[in-house]
Protein backbone atom coordinates (compact mmCIF):
# COMPACT_ATOMS: atom_id res chain seq x y z
CA UNK A 1 0.00 0.00 0.00
CA UNK A 2 1.59 3.62 -0.99
CA UNK A 3 1.20 6.46 1.90
CA UNK A 4 -0.76 9.27 1.22
CA UNK A 5 -0.24 12.11 2.93
CA UNK A 6 -1.92 15.76 3.03
CA UNK A 7 0.84 17.91 2.77
CA UNK A 8 0.53 21.45 2.49
CA UNK A 9 0.40 22.12 -1.07
CA UNK A 10 -1.89 19.09 -2.26
CA UNK A 11 -5.21 20.29 -1.86
CA UNK A 12 -8.47 18.24 -1.16
CA UNK A 13 -9.52 18.20 -4.42
CA UNK A 14 -6.40 16.54 -5.74
CA UNK A 15 -6.16 14.02 -3.00
CA UNK A 16 -9.93 12.73 -3.59
CA UNK A 17 -8.73 12.63 -7.29
CA UNK A 18 -5.90 10.70 -6.47
CA UNK A 19 -8.41 8.31 -4.33
CA UNK A 20 -10.57 8.32 -7.53
CA UNK A 21 -7.98 7.37 -10.13
CA UNK A 22 -6.55 4.76 -7.63
CA UNK A 23 -10.28 3.22 -7.38
CA UNK A 24 -10.09 3.52 -11.62
CA UNK A 25 -6.75 1.46 -11.40
CA UNK A 26 -8.21 -1.39 -9.22
CA UNK A 27 -6.15 -0.14 -5.97
CA UNK A 28 -9.09 0.03 -3.65
CA UNK A 29 -6.99 0.08 -0.51
CA UNK A 30 -4.67 3.10 -1.88
CA UNK A 31 -7.55 4.85 -2.59
CA UNK A 32 -8.50 4.80 0.72
CA UNK A 33 -5.70 6.05 2.18
CA UNK A 34 -6.23 9.06 -0.53
CA UNK A 35 -9.50 9.77 0.81
CA UNK A 36 -8.84 9.57 4.22
CA UNK A 37 -5.90 12.03 3.61
CA UNK A 38 -8.53 14.39 1.73
CA UNK A 39 -10.92 13.50 4.16
CA UNK A 40 -8.40 14.60 7.28
CA UNK A 41 -7.05 17.61 4.76
CA UNK A 42 -10.44 19.20 4.47
CA UNK A 43 -10.92 19.24 8.97
CA UNK A 44 -7.65 20.45 9.36
CA UNK A 45 -8.77 23.27 6.99
CA UNK A 46 -11.98 24.01 8.99
CA UNK A 47 -14.18 23.38 5.63
CA UNK A 48 -15.17 19.71 6.65
CA UNK A 49 -18.84 19.87 4.56
CA UNK A 50 -17.61 21.28 1.52
CA UNK A 51 -18.42 19.37 -1.60
CA UNK A 52 -14.51 18.06 -2.54
CA UNK A 53 -14.95 16.50 1.31
CA UNK A 54 -18.39 14.84 1.01
CA UNK A 55 -17.24 13.33 -2.24
CA UNK A 56 -14.51 12.30 -0.55
CA UNK A 57 -16.16 10.72 1.94
CA UNK A 58 -18.44 9.09 -0.71
CA UNK A 59 -15.06 7.52 -2.35
CA UNK A 60 -13.87 6.34 0.90
CA UNK A 61 -16.98 4.53 1.14
CA UNK A 62 -16.71 2.70 -2.11
CA UNK A 63 -13.35 1.93 -1.86
CA UNK A 64 -13.75 0.42 1.98
CA UNK A 65 -16.03 -1.85 -0.06
CA UNK A 66 -14.31 -2.85 -2.83
CA UNK A 67 -11.03 -3.43 -0.85
CA UNK A 68 -13.45 -6.11 1.01
CA UNK A 69 -13.51 -4.01 4.31
CA UNK A 70 -17.78 -4.17 4.34
CA UNK A 71 -17.31 -3.01 8.17
CA UNK A 72 -15.40 -0.54 7.63
CA UNK A 73 -17.58 0.95 5.08
CA UNK A 74 -20.60 0.90 6.95
CA UNK A 75 -18.89 2.92 9.82
CA UNK A 76 -17.41 5.27 6.83
CA UNK A 77 -21.37 5.14 5.84
CA UNK A 78 -22.41 5.75 9.24
CA UNK A 79 -20.49 9.18 9.97
CA UNK A 80 -21.39 10.73 6.20
CA UNK A 81 -25.25 10.20 7.44
CA UNK A 82 -24.66 11.54 10.38
CA UNK A 83 -22.71 14.88 8.80
CA UNK A 84 -25.28 15.00 6.34
CA UNK A 85 -28.56 13.56 7.83
CA UNK A 86 -30.61 15.02 4.66
CA UNK A 87 -28.20 13.03 1.73
CA UNK A 88 -30.57 10.34 0.61
CA UNK A 89 -26.92 9.54 -1.39
CA UNK A 90 -25.43 8.93 1.60
CA UNK A 91 -27.99 6.35 2.89
CA UNK A 92 -28.21 4.77 -0.33
CA UNK A 93 -24.79 4.16 0.54
CA UNK A 94 -25.20 2.85 3.72
CA UNK A 95 -28.00 0.69 2.12
CA UNK A 96 -25.15 -0.84 -0.44
CA UNK A 97 -22.43 -1.23 2.28
CA UNK A 98 -24.70 -3.32 4.61
CA UNK A 99 -26.82 -5.30 2.12
CA UNK A 100 -23.05 -6.40 1.02
CA UNK A 101 -22.50 -7.28 4.34
CA UNK A 102 -25.26 -9.37 4.44
CA UNK A 103 -27.13 -6.75 6.79
CA UNK A 104 -30.18 -7.10 4.65
CA UNK A 105 -32.89 -5.57 6.92
CA UNK A 106 -30.81 -2.47 7.94
CA UNK A 107 -29.99 -2.30 4.36
CA UNK A 108 -33.10 -1.86 3.67
CA UNK A 109 -33.93 0.46 5.97
CA UNK A 110 -31.29 2.56 4.90
CA UNK A 111 -33.17 2.21 1.26
CA UNK A 112 -36.00 3.37 2.63
CA UNK A 113 -34.66 6.35 4.40
CA UNK A 114 -33.34 7.24 0.80
CA UNK A 115 -36.02 6.71 -0.61
CA UNK A 116 -38.38 9.12 1.91
CA UNK A 117 -35.44 12.08 1.72
CA UNK A 118 -35.01 12.03 -1.92
CA UNK A 119 -39.14 12.44 -2.11
CA UNK A 120 -38.64 15.01 0.30
CA UNK A 121 -36.58 17.03 -2.14
CA UNK A 122 -39.06 16.39 -4.61
CA UNK A 123 -42.09 17.82 -3.29
CA UNK A 124 -39.91 20.97 -1.95
CA UNK A 125 -38.47 21.21 -5.64
CA UNK A 126 -40.77 23.60 -7.84
CA UNK A 127 -42.87 21.82 -10.32
CA UNK A 128 -41.28 21.51 -13.75
CA UNK A 129 -42.93 24.23 -15.87
CA UNK A 130 -44.77 22.32 -19.24
CA UNK A 131 -45.65 24.31 -22.24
Amino acid sequence: MKAVSANHSTNVEELSQRGMDLLAAGSPADAAEAFRAAIEKAGSEGSPMTAACIEAHHGLIRALRDAGRLEQSIGAALALTALTPGDPLAHTALSISLQQAGHIPQAEAAAAKARVLEWKIQLLSPPDSQP
